[in-house]
Formats: structure tokens, sequence, C-alpha cells
């Protein structure tokens, strides 16, 4: 594990308003998620949850480089992994339903005119997002709430292990862990994490804004770059990574002749 001695300001403030963490945050210096434990639920091995798809290139584990480009689309769990307790009839109508209005969704966020109604479309989608389908692990999540404003982590992350057994598609809760990784600051697993989010669903800017945010903690600027314009691409008015993205091309790729 790589991990800096304190984080970063920007860091904070960007995975607050990037991640879908409460303001409240801010003054703390922590990032509070909403996590919660599931007494029954086993937790499994955070490199090995059922689901979890071949994204294409890795992320890096410990000491190995950071790779952020479009993972391919996600294998299907293993049958009897996973289930949900929406019944297939309702799963069959509302998840096509779903998918269409996220389209809707991304499509309108991309070409919002101004910043204002961009992040009036960014709040539609974080609630479009946000459901897991099963109702076990929305309960799992609201409970798992406690945990971490107590700033139990490692139970959060217990408790998330055992919502991503019961729904391993569920953004939320990848994205959750990620987050409590990165106030660990074991950085090599959170990526590991926001890796999976956007094998899922690519367009997720707020994982790619926390790649970006990570990358840039390590030194990796040239990774920190590619993941700031993955999510400009998706959220063309999210500023804070739009002056990240100047910033770390200037740096990277130095100023145009």
């Amino acid at each position: 594990m790589r991990a800096l001695s304190a984080v970063s300001p920007l860091a904070v403030a960007l995975a607050v308003s990037l991640i879908g963490l409460p303001a409240a945050a801010e003054t703390t210096g922590r990032v509070p998620l909403l996590l919660i434990q599931s007494p029954a639920a086993p937790a499994p091995d955070p490199h090995a949850t059922p689901g979890k798809p071949d994204a294409g290139t890795d992320l890096p584990g410990k000491g190995s480089p950071v790779q952020v480009e479009i993972p391919k689309a996600k294998e299907a769990p293993a049958e009897g992994e996973g289930r949900s307790t929406t019944s297939p009839v309702e799963s069959a109508t509302s998840e096509p339903d779903r998918a269409k209005r996220l389209d809707a969704l991304f499509a309108a966020l991309k070409a919002a005119p101004d910043e204002e109604s961009a992040k009036q479309i960014a709040a539609r989608i974080d609630i479009a997002l946000t459901p897991s389908g099963s109702d076990t692990a929305d309960l799992l999540m609201n409970r798992a709430a406690q945990a971490t404003e107590a700033k139990d982590y490692d139970l959060a992350i217990q408790l998330l292990d055992g919502v991503l057994v019961v729904a391993p598609d569920h953004l939320e809760a990848w994205n959750k862990r990620a987050t409590v990784f990165y106030l660990k600051q074991d950085f090599s697993d959170a990526l590991l994490d926001l890796r999976q989010v956007v094998a899922r669903e690519p367009r997720h800017y707020g994982a790619w804004a926390g790649i970006a945010i990570i990358c840039k903690e390590i030194g990796d600027e040239k990774h920190a770059l590619e993941a700031a314009r993955q999510a400009l691409a998706a959220y063309p008015h999210l500023d804070e990574v739009g002056e990240m993205e100047e910033e770390l091309s200037l740096t990277v790729e130095g100023r145009p002749i």
C-alpha cells in the first residue's frame, strides 16, 4: 500500500463535491460515508467479490503502474450469486427503463449550456445511480451510515463487503467503499474499487474524478490527466476537475507551441 502522510485539501474538496459525500466533511477534514452492518452478511475478499468484471486494463495493486483506460463490458455474475430481491418480471421491465433514463440524463449533462443546469442534471443522475435493486442491500447501505459517522472505517468496509455480496453491481457500494479506503490512505484498494465503478458505468464522472485525485496524490500525473479528461467528457461543467485538467496538461504535455 502506498499512502501519503496527509490527505490534501484539494483531494478532500473534490471528494466532497464529486463522490457524493456530505458537505459537513469540510469542517472536519474527513469525508464521511453512508455505510452499515449486516450481521449475517459474509465479508468477501475485497479483490475477489462475485461478479467483478474484467475491466481490460488493471488499475494498480501495490506498487504497480496506474491504468485508467475505459474498461471493457463487464461479465455477468455467476449463477446464484448476488441475486436481487427484485422479482424477474419487475427486473425485466425496470432495468431497460432505468438504462434509457440514464442515457438521456448523461446526454443532457454533456450538452448542458451552463454550470447551474449541469448541477441539476447531475443531481438527478446521482439519484438514478443510487438504488441497488435489492431491498436488503439498500437497508445495509442505510445502516452503514452509523459506522462511517463514527469513523469506524474497518467496520464500514466489512459492511460494504456484505452489500457487494448481495448486490455485486451496486455502483454506490463500490464508490463508497473506495472512499473509505481513501480515508484510510489505502490508495491501491481505493483505485481497485473505482475501477469496478467505471467498468460498470464508464460515464461515472465521480469515479473518474476520484481516480484523478488519487493518481495525482501518488504522483502519477499522466494517468491523473487521463482520468480527469474522462470525467470531463461526461460532465464538461465539472469546474474543479477542469482546473485540475488544465494544471496537469501543462505539467504532462507542456505549453502548446
